[in-house]
């Protein structure tokens, strides 16, 4: 459907633009060209309900999750700035520059808002940037900085705010929760990301689903149009596992929830050394279509 303007084209405008003002020059003209039926059209995902399961078969349902997968991207590239660098070769250029203020208007000026993310971690609302190993290895979890602001579109999350946590090893591990790589994600400075963008050609990486998360009143429904069970087949066979792949029968049942969870492993899992033994194994996961018992959800 037609609106005006699509994400993608805002993406790769930022992506080309080498100027000092990309806030006046790319972003406000686009916003500008934006359709109050843009906005509408983006405002159907606000509360969680049947529309994301008819996607199949509604074309209009289904180009709607691939413009929210388009968007993130648009955040991905506008979040480079405010990340630690990385020292690796080939390592993302941060520009172009916005402030925070204008992350936010270019957002907010589409429905959504920034959520209060109060002083408690929580992995639906915070992404793991840098951790500071406490002392104490069973210390919890503890924000000690923002980094980025969160948004949310109505009850749909959008996108965590970045943060920087201390905390014990056995709650979150420096160089594993903070460095491994972050599922669901397109781009950081910082580490490594997989999303099922990666590794198509220029017009099929935009053919991707946005994850969908829902923060209801009746609780957290985590990748709701995920239709594989996360421990494999939901029936009481003894071969309940056949439907996870190799490297995913070796993350114990809290590895593979902590990951959907925070959408990255926290610390080194129990089978590291055998899962060394296949170089790549991360990116050999998949975890892009996992849901939850419902008795978790």
């Amino acid at each position: 459907m037609s609106y005006g303007v699509d994400a993608r084209e805002l993406y790769e405008a930022l992506a080309w633009y080498e100027g000092m003002e990309p806030y006046q020059t790319i972003v406000v003209p686009w916003l500008d060209r934006a359709e109050d039926g843009y906005r509408a059209w983006l405002a159907t995902v606000a509360e969680d309900g049947s529309w994301w399961a008819e996607k199949e078969t509604e074309p209009d349902g289904q180009e709607l999750v691939w413009e929210l997968y388009a968007l993130h991207r648009v955040s991905d590239r506008l979040l480079l700035t405010f990340q630690p660098s990385s020292d690796e070769p080939g390592s993302p250029d941060p520009r172009p520059l916005l402030s925070e203020r204008e992350y936010l208007d270019v957002f907010t000026s589409l429905g959504m808002t920034l959520f209060e993310d109060g002083d408690a971690f929580d992995p639906f609302l915070h992404e793991i940037v840098e951790v500071e190993q406490a002392d104490d290895p069973h210390a919890p979890i503890e924000i000690t900085e923002v980094l980025w602001p969160g948004l949310m579109l109505g009850q749909l999350l959008f996108n965590r705010a970045g943060v920087r946590i201390r905390a014990g090893v056995e709650h979150a591990q420096r160089g594993v929760a903070d460095r491994s790589p972050l599922y669901w994600t397109f781009r950081r400075r910082h580490r490594p990301t997989i999303d099922l963008s990666q590794g198509w050609g220029s017009n099929s990486q935009w053919r991707t689903d946005f994850r969908l998360d829902y923060r209801t009143p009746a609780g957290d429904r985590l990748n709701v149009a995920g239709d594989r069970p996360i421990d494999g087949s939901a029936d009481l066979h003894p071969d309940h596992l056949k439907n996870l792949s190799p490297e995913e029968r070796l993350l114990t049942p809290g590895d593979r929830r902590e990951l959907l969870r925070h959408r990255c492993l926290l610390r080194a899992p129990e089978a590291a050394e055998v899962l060394a033994g296949s170089p790549g194994w991360e990116r050999d996961l998949m975890p892009f279509d996992w849901r939850l018992p419902d008795s978790e959800a």
